[in-house]
């Protein structure tokens, strides 16, 4: 693959869409970082981090939201107290992204990315091993308070730190505040929302030229391959958990970050 980018240069090909897309989707609202993921993917196919693929990685981000909308559409229209709560929880992330972003996009390193995969893995491992579901007694989004919804969205705030799992470190806060696994995830799904949105609508009119002057085509197939496996990837993630717990994805972080850590991955 690197061979083949070195012939025809570092121009984004139609794989390399699709495989950015499938990744995004996957990663999203799994506990294992997208950002890390997109960035070492690009990296291994051997695509230059330049203002396009910088365009395509936030349209392609903007996806998954439309696959959590669908797949919570029914609590989303019946509760108005649900998008407040997901408000204040944004307003931490929101302030502190805003006030600090430039700071933010230049602390982007595949060194720290991986150490903080390996991080998040541990501490996953870790909080799972100590977690006891019976001394957790919210398990449902209506019983979430305006204080723990704050608190959450103040862990939220690591995840701006580029390599940190903005799902990881919302669900970690959620258990540690009192949510069953269930609830923590739900919460930390549908904060993606007023979060990415923001996120996402930021850099669209940052790089509004490049997407506009960009390759159409390529940003339609990562948008809709996004959607398609970010809607399978939540509905089995939720499954998944239900049945084991987040073990295995710290398991895989700690493992993905050894190995690309192995095998050398720079910026």
């Amino acid at each position: 693959m690197l061979l083949f980018h070195k012939i025809l240069g570092d121009f984004m090909t139609l794989f390399d869409a699709i495989i950015l897309g499938i990744v995004e989707g996957i990663t999203e609202y799994l506990p294992v970082s997208s950002t890390a993921h997109l960035v070492l993917t690009a990296q291994l196919l051997g695509l230059k981090q330049d203002a396009f693929l910088t365009a395509y990685e936030i349209i392609v981000q903007i996806a998954p939201i439309f696959s959590v909308m669908i797949i919570y559409k029914e609590r989303l229209i019946q509760s108005i107290d649900l998008w407040y709560k997901l408000i204040v929880a944004f307003i931490p992330t929101g302030i502190v992204g805003l006030l600090f972003h430039a700071q933010i996009e230049a602390m982007f390193s595949a060194n720290s990315t991986i150490a903080l995969m390996i991080l998040t893995g541990l501490v996953f491992l870790l909080i799972e091993y100590f977690y006891r579901e019976r001394e957790h007694h919210v398990d449902d989004l209506d019983d979430v308070s305006y204080k723990q919804a704050f608190f959450i969205g103040a862990t939220q705030i690591f995840s701006l730190i580029p390599g940190v799992s903005r799902s990881g470190v919302t669900i970690l806060g959620a258990m540690l505040l009192g949510l069953k696994r269930n609830a923590a995830m739900s919460f930390s799904f549908l904060l993606a929302i007023p979060t990415m949105g923001a996120a996402s609508g930021y850099m669209m009119l940052k790089e509004y030229e490049t997407i506009m002057a960009g390759q159409i085509e390529l940003l339609l197939v990562g948008f809709i391959i996004s959607f398609i496996v970010g809607y399978v990837a939540v509905k089995s993630f939720l499954a998944i958990v239900a049945r084991y717990n987040f073990t295995p994805f710290g398991i895989y972080l700690v493992v993905a970050g050894l190995l690309f850590g192995f095998f050398g991955v720079e910026m």
